[in-house]
């Protein structure tokens, strides 16, 4: 009997509009993968009420509490996941990291290196589409911005660029 290939926590790091959720729907769609989105899960356990960043870090809190050991689970019983929960900082990643290390599994953190201006035409091309759960203003994205970092070598994550 062939072993079966080791599973994988994919993560994904960008900015808001760098096209974290375009990537992740694209990387769901290799065999026995499960994407599992934030914004999908916050819309429907917190409609209508995240509108500022306090609002969303404690919804989204909320939810990382609730996924955790569902997502581990689901990497231990051999499905790999891709989560599409910003590893924007260096908490959220080692908040990952316990689970794809729980779970015995692999990971690959996506870093979408994209500009600034770039992220800001997609998320007001966005916001004006009204596909999106949720709408982020340019005061809003700078606010979000000023707590994003990169991943760095020394975080020993398996990083593959996106540029």
């Amino acid at each position: 009997m062939t072993p079966l290939p080791r599973p994988v926590l994919h993560m994904v790091c960008g900015k808001i509009g760098a096209g974290k959720s375009t990537l992740t729907r694209q990387l769901a769609q290799a065999p026995a993968t499960v994407l599992i989105s934030e914004d999908t899960w916050l819309a429907a356990l917190y409609p209508g009420e995240i509108h500022e960043l306090p609002d969303y870090v404690r919804c989204a809190g909320r939810l990382k509490q609730a996924m955790a050991s569902h997502v581990t689970e689901l990497l231990a019983a051999g499905l790999s996941v891709v989560l599409d929960f910003p590893a924007n900082t260096v908490a959220n990643r080692q908040w990952m990291r316990g689970i794809f290390e729980a779970a015995g599994a692999a990971n690959a953190v996506h870093f979408l290196d994209v500009p600034d201006e770039v992220c800001k035409a997609r998320l007001r091309a966005r916001n004006a589409s009204g596909t999106h759960p949720f709408e982020t203003t340019d005061a809003q994205f700078d606010l979000i911005r000023s707590h994003f970092a990169a991943p760095s070598p020394d975080e020993g994550f398996d990083v593959v660029r996106h540029a």
